[in-house]
């Protein structure tokens, strides 16, 4: 099954699954959409490919930035917030917390191969799979260099 089939697939469930809200207990909904969201995360991760970063290259570390303030811009900062402080409008308005970059605990500083797996397989809260979703791994790696350089510039 290609991966955006299985995304497709794990979509029309979640519409299936709030279609039947009103027959089914609240409890019993939110137990299915983590299910839904835990294979969608188990699926990304059977596909991740570390190695597919290795063939990529960037004229300069300059376009490899702007690149990834575009992709931040546009796939990251609804929820992130556009400083990654994790105060998104879009996490907002859910009542979704968001971790913020910034500070000194996130487990992810400084390594981007792990923010670029991160971005590709998602969290089994609502953080996309955005490897499934159709992001390339182009821009998955401009992105976590934009990351990098936001906690960096943090620490400064």
């Amino acid at each position: 099954m290609s991966s955006r089939v299985a995304v497709a697939l794990v979509s029309f469930m979640l519409l299936a699954l709030a279609s039947c809200a009103r027959e089914e207990g609240a409890a019993e909904i939110e137990a299915r959409l983590r299910a839904a969201r835990a294979d969608s995360v188990a699926l990304a991760e059977a596909q991740y490919d570390a190695s597919a970063f290795d063939t990529l290259s960037w004229q300069n570390q300059e376009a490899r930035l702007e690149r990834g303030r575009v992709v931040w811009n546009h796939s990251c900062a609804r929820c992130h917030g556009y400083d990654g402080e994790g105060n998104g409008e879009l996490a907002q308005q859910m009542g979704v917390e968001v971790p913020s970059f910034l500070r000194a605990e996130w487990p992810l500083a400084g390594d981007v191969p792990a923010m670029r797996h991160a971005i590709y397989v998602g969290h089994e809260s609502v953080m996309p799979n955005w490897g499934l979703q159709g992001l390339s791994y182009r821009d998955m790696d401009a992105a976590a260099a934009h990351i990098d350089q936001l906690t960096r510039s943090d620490q400064q």
